[in-house]
């Protein structure tokens, strides 16, 4: 088999199914990552677990996708009762160690671990000494039950990955108001931001705490849109050395990308800057 090129931004983490009335549609923090990472220009790529027969979506052409053997794909499930969403985990594919890196991806220059279902190994985090290593730990703060319903949970690995992370990127629903939990983690790690969806994201740095405002946005479909950020944010933390410039960059790229359905409204590089003065 043809060894894929090594993309220079790499997402390690479970593409998923997401049902959804009528079928199931492909998502996760490594799909829309690395989509958005293709979008602005870089050769991104992803290392995952799923299903050899799951039919990846056209938004990921041009990507490169290492995709190791599994007789499933990580599967999440959303329903509503009174209004209030209920998450259910319906499979989840094996594990990604560091074993599982193909040779010749031993050197991308930016690497994510997004795990959705706590799938990616903590070891990972050591496995690119001269990467920038980002975090978006949402799959590491999930649990789940008998029935597969997704719960909140404090991220037991934390101590094992955020020691050799450059830059970590969550959201709100991630902390569950645990502001204590973060106060901790930026005392970790150099660059944190926390997202609040419409209302934009809060970075913090250098002793520093900025709230950076969002573009307004027609939300449609808000999926995936804190992957978005953190891909856009990387990207552009990467080309200016500026963090304020990064979210303000990526708050911009992620409004865009909820005003439509799934993938296809993640704008190109032309389009945002088109927008910013």
């Amino acid at each position: 088999m043809r060894e894929l090129q090594s993309p220079d931004f790499l997402v390690i983490g479970h593409i998923t199914k997401d049902i959804v009335p009528g079928g199931y549609r492909v998502g996760g923090t490594a799909t829309y990552a690395a989509c958005t990472a293709q979008r602005l220009g870089w050769h991104a790529g992803i290392l995952t677990r799923a299903e050899a027969t799951l039919s990846l979506p056209e938004a990921l052409v041009g990507v490169a996708i290492h995709r190791l053997p599994s007789d499933r794909t990580t599967t999440y499930e959303n329903l509503y009762r009174n209004d209030v969403r209920q998450q259910f985990v319906r499979a989840i594919a094996p594990p990604i160690t560091p074993a599982d890196v193909p040779p010749t991806w031993q050197e991308p220059v930016i690497v994510l671990l997004g795990p959705v279902a706590g799938e990616v190994a903590p070891e990972l985090a050591q496995a690119f000494p001269q990467a920038r290593l980002a975090v978006t730990p949402q799959g590491w703060m999930r649990q789940w039950n008998g029935e597969g319903r997704v719960q909140p949970q404090r991220w037991a690995s934390a101590e094992r990955i955020l020691p050799w992370a450059d830059a970590l990127i969550l959201s709100e629903d991630d902390i569950g108001g645990d502001h204590d939990v973060l106060v901790e983690y930026v005392a970790r790690v150099p660059v944190v931001v926390l997202t609040a969806g419409w209302r934009g994201a809060t970075l913090y740095w250098d002793g520093r705490i900025l709230d950076v405002a969002p573009r307004p946005a027609r939300e449609v479909d808000p999926t995936g849109a804190g992957d978005v950020f953190a891909a856009a944010f990387l990207v552009r933390w990467h080309e200016t050395g500026d963090p304020v410039a990064a979210a303000r960059f990526a708050n911009v790229v992620a409004s865009f990308s909820v005003e439509s359905p799934g993938l296809s409204a993640i704008p190109t590089r032309a389009q945002v800057e088109d927008y910013l003065p």
